[in-house]
């Protein structure tokens, strides 16, 4: 089997890498630089969005596409500028992907596209499926809108297309649960905001499970909540990621506070919802982290 990775050096393009080398795939990760990149067995660079750069020409009778490309959201203020490239980004990275799906002679069966919970509204009270049509209003939910309109255009020329929306990406690497530990770390953790906002969490080697999974169950397409079954308040993570690095739990940071940090970013830990993935459940996946103490314990008690 053969599977291209769009974004495949970020933390949870390495986490999938290795996993479909560990289930006996040839993976393909487009990138710009192919220069100081080593290849292996099974494991190949293939140059894109650059002057001159035709992949297609090095993917023949690749049976799998995985697009998590776009410029993260979550490395610093929302400017009017960077709002512009995180929308840009993801919009650029997909339409490329359409095009060199659509020119392969042998189309691929399915395209898995990087989406996120984001799409939903915020609430403190409601619960969202992939069932759910309810929108957002704010500036995630209009770029998750229009990355997976991007991204359908491949099911209207028959690829399977599942648009996988993530959860909040938990992995002592990178991510809003690194950024999260460090105060604790320094003994300055405790509640942010209300602390009543929901986190749909996932441990990131769930992610990449599950995205091998839906690529490979040919019955799941559209929508797929990819987060773990049992949200939690912020709050709640919170205390638990302070018990696990024995640290204590007692500094509030007011909302006010963040906002005038952080910008309209803030809405990132501000602002949640409560997501269930109700695909992945009824399709019999079996997460290894359905409990977000387990979770962190796999990510940080050997770390304290």
């Amino acid at each position: 089997m053969k599977a291209v990775i769009a974004g495949g050096t970020g933390f949870v393009g390495k986490e999938l890498t290795n996993e479909l080398v560990r289930h006996g795939y040839d993976v393909y990760i487009l990138t710009r630089n192919t220069g100081n990149k080593k290849e292996e067995e099974h494991l190949h660079y293939v140059k894109w969005l650059t002057s001159g750069a035709k992949p297609e020409a090095e993917l023949a009778g690749v049976d799998i596409f995985i697009n998590l490309a776009g410029e993260s959201i979550n490395s610093g203020r929302w400017t009017e500028e960077r709002k512009k490239r995180i929308l840009d980004s993801r919009i650029i990275a997909t339409r490329e992907i359409i095009r060199i799906m659509n020119v392969l002679e042998q189309k691929p069966k399915v395209l898995v596209n990087a989406s996120a919970i984001g799409i939903y509204p915020i609430s403190e009270t409601e619960t969202f499926t992939e069932f759910s049509y309810a929108a957002g209003s704010g500036f995630l939910s209009h770029v998750v809108n229009i990355w997976e309109q991007e991204a359908i255009e491949a099911d209207k020329v028959g690829i399977r297309t599942v648009l996988a929306r993530f959860g909040v990406i938990l992995s002592s690497e990178d991510g809003a649960l690194s950024r999260m530990a460090m105060p604790y770390k320094f003994g300055g953790g405790g509640k942010i905001g209300s602390g009543r906002q929901w986190m749909s969490w996932i441990h990131v080697k769930d992610v990449v499970r599950a995205i091998r999974f839906a690529a490979e169950n040919d019955s799941i397409e559209g929508p797929l909540n990819v987060t773990a079954p049992t949200p939690v308040r912020m709050n709640d993570l919170g205390k638990t990621l302070a018990k696990v690095l024995g640290r204590p739990h007692w500094l509030f940071v007011p909302e006010p506070a963040l906002k005038l940090a952080l910008g309209e970013m803030s809405t990132v830990v501000l602002d949640g919802q409560k997501a269930l993935p109700d695909k992945l459940l009824k399709k019999g996946f079996q997460f290894e982290f359905p409990l977000v103490r387990g979770a962190i314990e796999d990510l940080y008690s050997s770390r304290k």
